[in-house]
């Protein structure tokens, strides 16, 4: 585990990957290869509370059109004029859960994810001021809640199910205030703090 886990800590380590602030942004995909790949972000929110920095998570309502009831961060597709992760993350989590792209300090990115439903998930971490107030979606989202980082970093709170046809395991966490964390959001919680050396 890091000794100081800083937020200018944060921002090098993201910046180690690739992840930094001056991406080619969405120009990295290339649809030719594949017409179905989509660009979507998602906001990695950081919060810190009580003395220790905690993620932020969206459980989604079962009124959407998928991945209904599910554990997410905010986000989702690009919209038409969107040129980066950065621009779509902030609009989806301003939409979402009103945090205002202005109240965000962005750190930089995780790396991409494939998804199976052919979207490439750019992860941008950034972190909000806490407490705050929250303007909800209903209609989209069900509840937000947080987990705190040291938490999702003890790999005894989640298991690991390799698939034979998959460079890598599907993740679900234990859960957690009664939210269950699995899938490609789970796999980008492991991943970021895997980056922080926990």
């Amino acid at each position: 585990m890091p000794t100081l886990l800083s937020e200018e800590f944060i921002r090098a380590r993201l910046r180690e990957v690739g992840g930094d602030l001056h991406s080619d942004g969405y120009a990295e995909v290339d649809l030719a290869l594949d017409a179905k790949i989509r660009c979507a972000a998602v906001l990695v929110p950081l919060m810190h509370h009580d003395g220790e920095w905690h993620l932020l998570y969206t459980r989604r309502t079962e009124r959407v059109e998928s991945h209904k009831g599910q554990v997410s961060f905010p986000g989702g597709a690009c919209d038409q004029g969107e040129t980066t992760p950065e621009q779509t993350a902030l609009r989806e989590a301003h939409e979402e859960i009103g945090v205002a792209p202005q109240d965000v300090r962005v750190l930089g990115q995780l790396n991409n994810m494939i998804t199976i439903t052919h979207f490439r998930v750019t992860p941008v971490v950034g972190i909000i001021p806490w407490p705050y107030v929250f303007r909800v979606e209903n209609a989209e989202v069900a509840r937000v809640f947080t987990i705190p980082l040291h938490w999702l970093a003890e790999s005894r709170n989640r298991w690991e199910f390799p698939f034979p046809d998959r460079k890598r395991a599907l993740i679900a966490y234990h859960p957690y205030d009664g939210e269950l964390l699995w899938g490609a959001t789970a796999r980008m919680t492991v991943d970021f703090v895997n980056l922080l050396g926990y």
